[in-house]
């Protein structure tokens, strides 16, 4: 019984071969293509006025040579939305639940903002070790814990998400479980549980949400401090 709480994070195949591509892969289908018209749809419009509005609440912080991020934190943003809410539906597989795939992609964007600092200003960002008057005795001890927290950034991003994730699935699987098998016996703690499966529903796409606006906030962040 045990088991099968978790064979939902296990990544499904079809003769050997694994279908976590097409997870990823299917998102992107469901957004209509920009098009040349001046007057477009209500979706094309909504689309674009979200996109304009995660744009510009990622951008905001950062100065100009930052602005050069906004396509690649634009779109993971898109994904990782997408991902996340088309897994709460019913006999689907969430990608983001694995930490390998959060791992693959925090560990390149992190790595890739802080060579940036390095390459641009080497003096600035390796200054972030060092706090600006610490004692003699405790720089040894402040670099190598600023380091420490430093390194561990991208695995802190890919848990966190996958945390997140992976609780919220598995409330929702225990607490539907709970409802069916108490439907027969006691119908109106049932109904109870249903009404809090609802909320717990609820509650769980507003956290995919800001799991994956958490997400690219810090890498965003994180570009900062070294541009």
């Amino acid at each position: 019984m045990n088991l099968s709480f978790f064979d939902q994070f296990m990544s499904p195949s079809l003769l050997g071969i694994p279908l976590i591509l097409i997870s990823l892969l299917f998102p992107a289908l469901l957004f209509p293509s920009p098009s040349n018209r001046w007057i477009t749809n209500r979706l094309l419009t909504l689309q674009l006025w979200f996109m304009n509005l995660i744009t510009k609440q990622l951008m905001t912080p950062l100065n100009k040579n930052g602005h050069k991020w906004a396509l690649i934190l634009s779109s993971l943003m898109i994904l990782l939305l997408t991902i996340n809410l088309l897994g709460l539906l019913p006999y689907t597989f969430t990608p983001t639940t694995q930490l390998s795939m959060n791992l693959a992609l925090a560990f390149p964007l992190w790595l890739a903002t802080l060579l940036t600092g390095l390459r641009n200003q080497p003096s600035v960002s390796l200054g972030h070790l060092l706090p600006e008057g610490t004692p003699t005795l405790l720089i040894p001890a402040l670099i190598l814990i600023e380091t420490t927290s430093l390194l561990i950034r991208p695995l802190a991003l890919g848990v966190r998400l996958t945390a997140n994730l992976t609780a919220g699935h598995l409330l929702i699987q225990l607490i539907s479980t709970a409802t069916t098998i108490l439907l027969p016996i006691m119908p109106a703690v049932s109904l109870l549980t249903l009404i809090i499966l609802l909320l717990l529903t609820i509650l769980e796409v507003a956290v995919a949400m800001i799991q994956a606006y958490v997400f690219v906030l810090l890498l965003s962040l994180y570009l900062q401090e070294n541009i």
